[in-house]
């Protein structure tokens, strides 16, 4: 094992201080024909100057939104990143700092996610904001059985135009604690009222929805919001933070409990991670919520300092009690979010999301105009829309990718009933050249 820098005089005194003769003994238990009987496929050492070029090699087979023009969305959002960022999130103290357990060295780090969950409480329009949640998926499940928790009520109502991955976290979390997840329909892209309306009972602990949708569509979230209260259920409504720019917030619509996925700031794509979920609520829900809460005070010198706070503590010691196991540290995902948001300001995130709209909906007005191309749906969007095309999106994405452009996903991949629809995504990435050059390529597909 030349991977492991003992002598073999340091492996024989490990060996006689276990009490086995070799290291074969240790594998015993392990049955001869699930082995490996070959050394590992591992080549000899490399200087530093070949390995640099090995790794790049490596990295370059793949194929990334630098060479390439992406108009794929569905929860993983293309934006530009301030290079500032990068270089600050750089600085030592920020990624190698993990769970600020310990406040009287950990200031920086408390301090960071004080100000991460101001901003998201003053994105959502909610009264206070966790920390730590993995991904949008995780904290709208979370949220979940915080309804649960909170109405002592079994059933969970999620709309299907909710994202598909959600609904199979939702699957996963929900039913080994007891909770029956009921799925309504959708029409023309946005929910089916009249199927919320016969679903909601007395029984209904919350009702999830996501607003923009999946589709991109704008749900009437007000409506649901005013269903749900009717019926005693909580509303939690899963948001893209960048459409919040131009959209009435969640705590403005009334909703109980907002989540999202904060990627869209500070966090480019990456293959799928890591990124991180936010999760805020009302006042009166902070002691259900999951994670970790940040705090201000002051120290016996009248000092401003920050503190972890409102810890249930057998989140740490006793978890078959606890409120929710989360317990990594995403800090350093909501650092890039915090600076990312920080330096757009009020003004910047409207004129983000304004940007984001225009693009969207001028990539939608000129597709829609190709012959056997059309929008699928009616109803109002943001910077996602649905492409109705007689052509097979296969052989749509097939032939841009020939043009180094990734086409829209495939919906029916999820939506058996939506075959022959893609899902576009456009933001401020995009010029008007580089939709321009998408719709050329579109109509030249036969």
């Amino acid at each position: 094992m030349n991977f492991i820098p003992n002598t073999d005089s340091q492996n024989e005194r490990l060996l006689a201080r276990i009490g086995v003769k070799s290291v074969e003994e240790l594998f015993a238990d392990i049955p001869k024909e699930v082995r490996l009987q070959r050394p590992l496929a591992i080549n000899g050492g490399m200087s530093e100057q070949e390995l640099v070029k090995h790794v790049k090699g490596l990295a370059n087979l793949n194929q990334t939104v630098e060479g390439y023009r992406s108009y794929l969305g569905a929860g993983a959002y293309e934006h530009y990143i301030p290079s500032f960022i990068d270089q600050l999130l750089l600085r030592s103290e920020f990624y190698t700092a993990y769970t600020p357990y310990q406040p009287e060295i950990s200031q920086g780090t408390l301090q960071a996610i004080y100000e991460y969950q101001t901003l998201v409480c003053e994105l959502t329009g909610m009264d206070v904001t966790n920390a730590s949640m993995y991904d949008g998926a995780s904290a709208l499940a979370e949220a979940a059985l915080m309804t649960c928790d909170a109405t002592r009520r079994e059933k969970v109502l999620v709309l299907q135009t909710v994202h598909p991955e959600y609904r199979e976290v939702l699957r996963t979390y929900l039913p080994p604690r007891g909770v029956e997840l009921v799925e309504i329909p959708f029409k023309d892209g946005v929910l089916d009222q009249a199927a919320l309306e016969a679903a909601l009972q007395e029984d209904i602990a919350g009702v999830l929805v996501q607003n923009p949708n999946f589709f991109g569509s704008i749900e009437r979230a007000e409506e649901i919001v005013q269903l749900a209260h009717a019926k005693g259920a909580l509303v939690v409504m899963s948001v893209n933070p960048v459409s919040l720019g131009l959209l009435k917030p969640p705590g403005e619509c009334g909703a109980d409990i907002a989540v999202g996925e904060g990627q869209p700031f500070g966090n480019a794509l990456n293959y799928g991670g890591p990124y991180l979920g936010f999760l805020s609520c009302r006042d009166k829900f902070v002691r259900r919520m999951p994670g970790r809460i940040v705090g201000a005070t002051t120290d016996k010198n009248g000092k401003k300092g920050y503190v972890l706070t409102l810890q249930a503590r057998e989140q740490h010691i006793r978890r078959e009690k606890a409120t929710s196991n989360i317990c990594s540290n995403e800090a350093l995902c909501a650092l890039a979010f915090t600076m990312h948001l920080s330096a757009l300001g009020k003004t910047g995130v409207k004129e983000l999301a304004y940007l984001n709209l225009q693009n969207a909906h001028y990539a939608a007005q000129e597709i829609a105009k190709i012959p056997g191309m059309s929008l699928a749906f009616s109803s109002p969007f943001f910077h996602e829309f649905v492409i109705k095309s007689k052509i097979e999106p296969a052989k749509i994405n097939s032939a841009l990718l020939e043009d180094q452009i990734i086409g829209g996903l495939d919906l029916a991949r999820f939506y058996p009933e939506l075959d022959h629809h893609l899902l576009f995504c456009v933001t401020e990435t995009k010029s008007k050249a580089d939709i321009d050059r998408l719709v050329a390529r579109l109509g030249a597909i036969q």
